[in-house]
């Protein structure tokens, strides 16, 4: 059973979570594009908006299949899972709280919803930045994962 969670959980964060912090960095890129009128970067625009809101989602089941792999293998109480646990809900926190909105800030203005287009200049730095710092997260994250420092279960 341990060896089932554990590759669901591997598993899932490379299918769910991967594409989230690419679409996630790109976003600020062709929405740029976009903004300055490009119709193929809009197109490209729309599908990365999609993965991040979608694939963001189908996300919660990593943290779902991390806890029930660190609860099988007994290591829930240890640093660099707890540590780890805690990066995750940064990640997620940034992710719902700051990138999808301004995704979806940057979305209204280009279908004219927004006031001022060039109202979204600064929005498109603040993505850049979260973006950066949402991908630096889950690197941090994947190298606690692997390092596991303090384990007792050994590297």
């Amino acid at each position: 059973m341990k060896i089932l969670l554990l590759s669901a959980h591997v598993l899932t964060s490379i299918i769910f979570i991967g594409p989230v912090t690419v679409a996630t960095s790109l976003f600020p890129r062709y929405a740029k594009a976009a903004l300055d009128g490009g119709d193929r970067a809009r197109g490209v625009l729309d599908l990365l908006h999609r993965i991040s809101r979608g694939y963001s989602v189908l996300g919660l089941t990593v943290p779902v299949f991390g806890i029930a792999t660190g609860a099988a293998l007994g290591v829930l109480t240890q640093a660099w899972l707890v540590v780890s646990m805690a990066l995750t809900a940064v990640a997620a926190g940034l992710l719902a709280l700051v990138l999808l909105p301004g995704q979806n800030a940057v979305m209204r203005a280009l279908d004219g919803q927004a006031v001022d287009v060039s109202a979204v200049a600064p929005v498109l730095g603040q993505l850049r930045m979260m973006a950066g710092i949402f991908a630096l997260t889950w690197a941090v994250v994947v190298v606690l994962m692997i390092a596991r420092p303090g384990s007792t279960t050994g590297v």
